[in-house]
């Protein structure tokens, strides 16, 4: 096993580990993948300050997120099909972040489903929602999410329709996967992994086989979720769908200072300033860059999280300093599960607790929450002169 010190290691295992349409799912946008690629070129653009002669003793990366306490403002974002990436993915996922203290947000396309999850852990955990058309459907996973004991519900705005994404076409993506040749071919270097497989009974969308209206196999699967992404989502069946939960609400796929201003009107606890990590909008802007607009406008009314491009210490410190009250990590721990189940995500979560420490050191703070864009140097057209 080499020696791993960042995320990128991580990246290179899961690359030679996972099945090459889920690896490709993981790592790829939408379209020419242009907003993908600046999620994290933009986050280079910006430096540090450097500060000396300061006591770095006793510091601390502990935080809140809506309310709850986290060992860092961290907390793993939902990822579709994660439990392809690893056998039983969401509950190892799911296992390492309640270890470790983070929140951890189980998608509505996961794997495991919601009782699959809290069956495995302790903590409450969040659950990310999808609008679909079928409003019994939604109605039911409500109440299943309320059930588990899940702690808050983060409604996703960005998926009304499926952005293209052209590697996922190219390779037939389904779970589990269509035994094509090239397929076939694929998957018998992946020994690892299908070994994984073959112990598990979870190998498609736990949270929908079963539970939807007409969907007792995957052969009724494909069709069912290709026609339910609801194109009619707006404020106001936002605004229903809060009252429905009761509880707290996180709204994710923010990234215009007017939709902020909605959000906050709806009466949500939180926003994440996010493009779906490039996989919607493609030509959109990055999140890091718009980022300090919707603080300005919102920041004193609303909780700001942020994701889309985070892949170190560094990325969430530089987004905290910006103003985000916590972040949100996707590929990063998808990297770290892919190359070695539940102990990769650990090690992912352990990499960027150690940079964000560290590099919080070295700007003279102490506090991840006493964080601000005095430790930056921010390019003076970071957020662009746009027309």
């Amino acid at each position: 096993m080499p020696v791993i010190t960042t995320i990128d290691d991580l990246r290179r295992i899961y690359k030679r580990r996972a099945p090459k349409m889920f690896y490709d799912y993981t790592e790829s946008g939408s379209w020419t993948e242009q907003t993908f690629r600046e999620n994290t070129s933009d986050f280079d653009k910006i430096r540090l300050r450097q500060r000396v002669a300061v006591d770095m003793t006793n510091r601390t990366t502990k935080s809140q997120m809506i309310g709850q306490d986290v060992a860092m403002p961290v907390a793993l974002a939902p990822v579709g099909m994660t439990g392809m990436q690893c056998a039983d993915g969401e509950i190892k996922a799911a296992k390492a972040a309640e270890k470790f203290g983070v929140p951890y947000t189980l998608s509505t396309m996961s794997i495991c489903s919601i009782e699959d999850v809290a069956a495995h852990t302790k903590a409450p955990f969040w659950f990310q929602l999808y609008v679909m058309q079928d409003e019994e459907f939604i109605d039911n996973i409500i109440a299943r999410a309320k059930n588990a004991g899940v702690s808050a519900l983060v409604l996703t705005l960005d998926l009304q329709i499926l952005g293209q994404r052209h590697k996922d076409l190219k390779n037939g993506l389904t779970a589990p996967p269509k035994l094509t040749i090239p397929t076939l071919i694929d998957l018998s270097t992946k020994w690892r992994w299908g070994i994984g497989m073959l112990q598990t009974k979870r190998r498609t969308f736990g949270n929908i086989v079963g539970h939807a209206k007409n969907v007792g196999d995957t052969s009724s699967l494909s069709s069912w979720t290709a026609e339910q992404f609801d194109p009619q989502l707006d404020w106001g069946k936002i605004a229903k769908l809060k009252e429905k939960w009761g509880g707290k609400l996180i709204l994710k796929g923010i990234l215009d200072v007017e939709d902020a201003r909605n959000a906050v009107k709806v009466g949500a606890d939180a926003i994440v300033v996010s493009n779906h990590g490039g996989r919607q909008l493609d030509g959109a802007l990055s999140a890091i860059r718009v980022l300090p607009s919707i603080v300005a406008a919102v920041g004193d009314q609303i909780e700001v999280h942020m994701d889309s491009g985070i892949r170190s210490g560094q990325d969430v410190l530089k987004a905290l300093a910006l103003g985000a009250k916590g972040t949100f990590i996707g590929r990063a721990y998808i990297y770290g599960l892919g190359a070695m189940g539940e102990k990769g995500v650990t090690k992912a979560l352990e990499m960027i607790h150690k940079e964000l420490d560290v590099t919080m050191a070295l700007c003279g703070r102490r506090d991840a929450a006493t964080l601000d864009r005095d430790v930056l140097l921010v390019p003076k057209n970071f957020e662009g002169d746009w027309v």
